[in-house]
């Protein structure tokens, strides 16, 4: 199997987008759109994050030791974007949780602290044990799936 066909592969597991930040004393907040991230534990309430070795925002969590993970809304596709390099020339605000940034509007905002680090393949995995999180109840997610955003179709209960 080529690259293409294994890319081709995963985007086939459609996924929740988010961006990932980090701030560093000094150097300001830097962040980076993916849909690398799972739940990992309960208890104790652990997530991860896999990072690609030639992403820029890879040194900067190992340095803060510290991440969020912002679960982006429906309406945050140009967010996305931004952090993804997609879109040059713009800002995002950002709010704070555990005193960790974090983008307002977000479906949930996850604080973490970083418990441990493992190097697989081109990417290194941290391991963010969970110091606070928000939640938007209101808010529908934005949705990644086959090279595409999409969004979530709400279903209609069936009639008769």
């Amino acid at each position: 199997m080529d690259d293409r066909q294994f890319r081709t592969a995963m985007g086939k597991f459609s996924t929740g987008v988010t961006v990932i930040a980090t701030e560093v004393a000094g150097e300001g907040i830097h962040g980076m759109t993916a849909n690398a991230f799972m739940s990992v534990s309960l208890d104790p309430k652990l997530v991860v994050i896999s990072i690609g070795e030639k992403a820029k925002v890879l040194n900067k969590i190992k340095e803060s030791q510290t991440f969020t993970v912002n679960i982006l809304s429906a309406d945050q596709q140009e967010v996305s974007m931004i952090f993804a390099g997609q879109i040059k020339d713009k800002e995002v605000e950002f709010d704070r949780l555990d005193g960790k940034p974090v983008i307002p509007g977000a479906v949930t905002q996850i604080a973490c602290e970083v418990s441990a680090e493992h190097v697989e393949g081109d990417h290194t995995l941290f391991i963010g044990k969970v110091t606070d999180i928000h939640i938007d109840d209101e808010a529908e997610p934005l949705i990644f799936y086959s090279g595409r955003y999409r969004s979530l179709l709400s279903v209609q209960p069936v009639t008769n």
